[in-house]
């Protein structure tokens, strides 16, 4: 019998996040405590590392508070804008870059990290 034994454990319920909403979740991420970004769109959620690519600052003003102008999410440092859809930096010192994803499923009325 063939069982699989790997325990997951939810980032979050989606309930948990507004439809068009960020959220910033902790998750272990290759053995390592990471700082998570959360987006919902509809039943599908998608996240980035919580950390701009152009000087590596997390993108929060604040804890889990993030900046959005024109449904772009803003770098709170330097105003770095990226698509929601895509992670990708359509203005300011990064343009071109993208957030670093991370890939997450949702089940059973929760996100979870997906399996590498």
């Amino acid at each position: 019998m063939n069982q699989d034994t790997t325990t997951r454990t939810a980032l979050i319920a989606l309930d948990a996040i507004e439809d068009g909403g960020l959220v910033e979740v902790e998750g272990s991420v290759e053995g390592d405590a990471e700082s998570l970004i959360l987006h919902r769109d509809g039943e599908r959620v998608r996240a980035w590392f919580n950390v701009c690519p152009h000087a590596g600052r997390r993108l929060d003003w604040a804890p889990g508070k993030f900046l959005r102008s024109g449904g772009l999410l803003v770098c709170a440092a330097h105003g770095a804008s990226f698509e929601l859809a895509s992670g990708e930096c359509v203005a300011g010192p990064c343009r071109g870059e993208s957030l670093r994803a991370v890939a997450v499923e949702v089940r059973d009325g929760s996100v979870h990290l997906a399996n590498p």
